[in-house]
């Protein structure tokens, strides 16, 4: 069968290297332009066009997919089953219609549940305690498509957003290849949403990573390991910005927001609406990223400061 691949970030990179690796026909692989990073602005690879490159695979990268922008590349590559994984926009109709076995996509979440942009960072923050991959034949509409196959796998109580990610795109690859090999001998299963049980995930912005310490423990917590790595959960130390890069839930009492102490091995005791978060890595204002404890060392941290604000 001849697939077409079409993926962006590193999450379809894993994917992408996985299909590659079980000797499945690839014909090209589709990416979103390159964007410029970075201080110098300087342009940078998608994930998914350097691992194609690395592995001699032609690489397309439109503009746009709209007024039918990708069709050359379909009538050239001639594609019998599109696969996409974090592409980063919705397929117009004549994309979906184009292959013999239409377009699937590998999305990392138990669809229905957090369709959209940000399902991972959104299981997480919500305190979900399993999520998993769904191989979705593609429609019109956001992630709406007959579910083929899932896979579920736990959420470690402090795993992070980055970890999850890293697991689920092994898990997707394994999943996606499997769910190939039943399309094309006919076995597979079209299986429509539920859509009484639908959620939404939508994109990450700095703001959602804002922390808001009136909440319990358990919530903060969670927000914590929801944005690491992107954009890392943030809170503010006498009016300067203060990232927050991991903690636990600990014991504590006093003002949400507080900084109630510093303990060895624990680090620095921070008062939460219910309970505390013991922050054991951070980075502090004018400083790289460091555990609590290093920073201590060499600068004074005021107890019973209030963090918070903008």
């Amino acid at each position: 069968m001849r697939i077409l691949f079409m993926g962006t970030p590193d999450f379809a990179a894993s994917v992408l290297n996985a299909m590659l690796d079980a000797g499945l026909d690839i014909a090209g692989a589709v990416s979103q332009p390159d964007k410029p990073k970075g201080r110098g602005h300087k342009l940078v690879m998608t994930d998914v066009k350097r691992a194609a490159a690395e592995r001699g695979l032609p690489v397309y990268q439109p503009e746009t997919l709209k007024n039918n922008a990708a069709m050359p590349v379909l009538e050239e590559l001639k594609p019998e089953l599109i696969v996409v994984a974090a592409y980063g926009k919705i397929l117009p109709e004549y994309v979906l219609s184009f292959p013999k076995y239409g377009c699937i996509n590998v999305h990392a979440s138990l669809l229905p549940k957090y369709r959209g942009a940000a399902p991972i960072q959104a299981a997480i923050v919500n305190g979900e305690e399993e999520t998993g991959v769904t191989i979705q034949k593609m429609a019109k509409g956001l992630d709406t498509g007959d579910i083929i196959s899932q896979r579920s796998t736990p959420i470690g109580e402090y795993e992070t957003a980055e970890e999850l990610f890293d697991r689920l795109a092994v898990i997707g690859a394994e999943l996606v290849i499997e769910t190939i090999a039943d399309i094309e001998n006919g076995t597979a299963k079209y299986t429509p949403q539920d859509e009484k049980n639908t959620s939404y995930a939508p994109m990450i912005d700095k703001a959602a990573a804002l922390i808001d310490w009136t909440k319990p423990n358990s919530a903060v917590s969670k927000l914590i390991c929801g944005m690491n790595s992107w954009p890392m959960a943030r809170t503010y130390y006498k009016g300067e910005p203060l990232k927050i890069i991991t903690a636990v839930k600990c014991a504590g009492d006093g003002t949400p927001g507080e900084i109630l102490g510093i303990e060895k091995n624990a680090g620095m005791i921070v008062a939460c609406g219910e309970g505390a978060v013991c922050v054991k890595e951070a980075q502090f204002p004018n400083s790289r990223r460091m555990s609590v404890e290093d920073y201590a060392r060499g600068h004074k941290i005021d107890i019973g400061t209030i963090l918070g604000g903008e």
